[in-house]
């Protein structure tokens, strides 16, 4: 298999010319590129070195399969833009499976997304009532995001039901400051219909480590809970305020 040096004459050229054809694809089809120049700067890196490799430019996220040009070719590996980017990932994710490309709604909403990542883990100022409301529909969450929801949502900005599905006994050795109701996970589907009348309100739930939240987000889900949204990795995870009793 070919070597390919990345600081070569030889690959810099190449790499210039994939830029120009990134440019051209989007001018195309209408797209974008993805706000995060990383995912941009190795998608476009393993484009130019398939390139090299192969005399095309292979999809970079998968293997190509086949020693021969033959083979490549009846293997029906992803050239790219693909086809599956094109009739199906774009359309309905939003970007492709590399990320390379994108629609401009979905680069618009991932760059408003970047930003209160940003604020949320640099701790470099509160959440702004858009951004909380923006965070607030992310279905799985970190500790920090759930530490500035909470902030946010003590000023008034946006309102939520903060669930804990753990049980009696973990309840009072240790819970989120704020936290409105308590449903046992042992004891769901009969517990939960206390908040049938809030399914139109956003529910944040969580437990120790975010495997039964996140079981009981989906169950939630499925018994009409609009906006469900879970702590990843559970009570364990947040730094903010706790109380026992």
């Amino acid at each position: 298999m070919q070597a390919v040096d990345i600081n070569s004459p030889e690959f810099q050229v190449e790499l210039e010319k994939t830029w120009t054809f990134v440019e051209k694809v989007n001018e195309t089809f209408g797209w974008v590129q993805n706000p995060n120049e990383d995912v941009n700067e190795g998608v476009a890196m393993g484009l130019a070195r398939n390139k090299i490799m192969y005399g095309k430019r292979f999809c970079p996220c998968f293997m190509v399969i086949g020693e021969t040009k033959e083979e490549q070719k009846a293997a029906d590996n992803r050239i790219c833009p693909c086809k599956p980017a094109i009739e199906k990932e774009i359309p309905e994710d939003g970007l492709c499976h590399c990320g390379i490309f994108c629609t401009p709604e979905y680069a618009q909403v991932q760059q408003k997304t970047d930003e209160i990542e940003e604020v949320v883990h640099q701790h470099s100022r509160g959440l702004s009532k858009e951004e909380a409301e923006t965070l607030l529909k992310k279905e799985q969450l970190d500790g920090d995001e759930v530490e500035a929801l909470m902030e946010a949502r003590s000023l008034n900005m946006i309102d939520f039901i903060l669930l804990d599905v753990r049980e009696l006994m973990e309840y009072k050795m240790g819970r989120i400051v704020g936290t409105d109701v308590l449903v046992p996970t042992s004891s769901f589907y009969a517990e939960i219909e206390q908040l049938n009348a809030k399914k139109e309100t956003p529910i944040l739930v969580y437990c120790h480590s975010g495997s039964r939240s996140y079981q009981v987000q989906h169950a939630m889900k499925s018994l009409g809970f609009k906006q469900v949204s879970n702590l990843r990795y559970g009570i364990i995870s947040f730094s903010g305020e706790t109380e026992r009793g």
